[in-house]
């Protein structure tokens, strides 16, 4: 690990200043990703900004406006508080099973939701939720929607300055989560979110690609007919989807499928 200078700000607004006035600055949150990264020399960050004493990117609530709901999760908010809490539980319980199947317990218990889709790793489990509960991302100064947040391999939509504040999840009628598990580290080799709403269903997919997205056309089949067996009448190519030693390309357009259909028959239960 490289020599950087540490600070621990009291307010975000202090937290901006600093990260304008450093050289090469990175702010800190659960530093699940980023601590490691630094470990290994593949990031020296000149100020490191930790913003774990920001109450302000902590808590969640459930705000009502214009005849919508949403239920508004602090960027800073660990993993097993999503998992926990009441509100979650009750309006929204799908995030806290796909909270609950990130990492180990550890993991959960320092990672922050802000931390984990800012990262846009290509494995990581709430991006799936990101896009299949149409979210928005709140940054200081603007609000991203969540089908332009992700970009590609560890690229989103946030500018260099950006800090994600919260993230503002939108109610489904109904919602599940299925995986694939890596059996050594959690992350998802293949993940699928399905979310009905009043205009639809959604279908937000992790693992499979360089980034989460959207299997519209899984979509379009499912807002025929929600029915297990239209989804083995889906094409899922698999051009562009990763093929590492965990798994092959053509193997997660399998799973994709595959979860897809588990998530249809849950759904229905």
């Amino acid at each position: 690990m490289y020599a950087f200078a540490y600070h621990r700000p009291d307010s975000l607004s202090q937290a901006r200043e600093l990260f304008a006035q450093a050289e090469d600055p990175m702010y800190l949150g659960g530093g699940m990703t980023l601590i490691p990264t630094m470990k290994q020399r593949l990031a020296a960050p000149s100020d490191l900004i930790d913003l774990s004493g920001l109450g302000e990117l902590q808590g969640i609530q459930r705000l009502d406006a214009a005849g919508k709901s949403v239920i508004q999760v602090g960027a800073l908010t660990r993993h097993n508080e999503v998992v926990a809490n009441p509100l979650i539980q009750q309006h929204l319980p799908v995030l806290a099973t796909v909270a609950g199947a990130i990492g180990d317990n550890q993991v959960r218990n320092r990672g922050t939701i802000g931390g984990s889709i800012a990262n846009s790793d290509p494995a990581a489990d709430l991006p799936a939720a990101i896009l299949g509960l149409c979210a928005d991302i709140n940054t200081q100064d603007r609000q991203i929607a969540a089908d332009s947040f992700f970009c590609d391999l560890f690229e989103t939509a946030l500018a260099a300055d950006d800090l994600v504040v919260s993230i503002d999840f939108n109610l489904p009628i109904r919602a599940t989560y299925q995986k694939f598990r890596n059996p050594a580290s959690g992350y998802a080799v293949v993940g699928v979110l399905v979310a009905e709403f009043a205009d639809g269903f959604r279908v937000g997919v992790t693992g499979a690609g360089p980034c989460a997205f959207r299997a519209c056309a899984l979509e379009d089949a499912l807002n025929q007919s929600c029915l297990p067996e239209v989804v083995d009448d889906v094409d899922v190519p698999d051009v562009g989807f990763n093929s590492d030693l965990h798994a092959s390309a053509e193997y997660r357009a399998h799973l994709l499928k595959v979860l897809a259909r588990r998530a249809v028959i849950d759904l229905n239960r």
